[in-house]
């Protein structure tokens, strides 16, 4: 599981350090590598296996929905696989860190079974939003049995 919220910087050849927290949950879950794709103006990043369970849904979905058909086109064509080299870093590719604006600093989100990654302008701005409407859900948390 990942959880948590780190700060950090990219190098200019796009190589971003992987929080040793989730590394170490990597380690003892899956195995060290990650499969980043674009969504939702960052990144998101999942281990392998849980990758693989998502494409297996994609793929039993009915493919010629225009709603899958945008999925596959967006979402699952822009994932790469990235594996950590020996800092614990990964390369993120140019196209991903466009998508997502990522520039110098960074902020690495745990989001439970996948790591979001944000340019920490954006994170600001979406943080907020997101705190605002947390405030005012309690209703629908509660029918969701949190």
């Amino acid at each position: 599981m990942f959880r948590g919220r780190f700060y950090h910087g990219i190098d200019t050849k796009g190589r971003l350090s992987i929080p040793s927290k989730f590394r170490e949950a990597l380690a003892s879950n899956y195995d060290e590598r990650l499969i980043v794709t674009n969504f939702d103006q960052c990144l998101w990043a999942y281990p392998v296996a849980e990758w693989q369970e998502l494409e297996k849904k994609v793929g039993a979905l009915p493919q010629f929905m225009d709603e899958v058909k945008a999925l596959q086109r967006v979402f699952i064509s822009a994932a790469t696989e990235c594996p950590f080299d020996r800092q614990g870093r990964i390369l993120l590719p140019p196209s991903l860190r466009e998508y997502a604006a990522i520039d110098k600093n960074v902020i690495i989100v745990g989001m439970t079974k996948r790591i979001e990654i944000w340019a920490k302008e954006r994170w600001d701005v979406v943080f907020e939003s997101a705190q605002r409407k947390l405030e005012s859900l309690g209703s629908k948390l509660a029918d969701l049995g949190l």
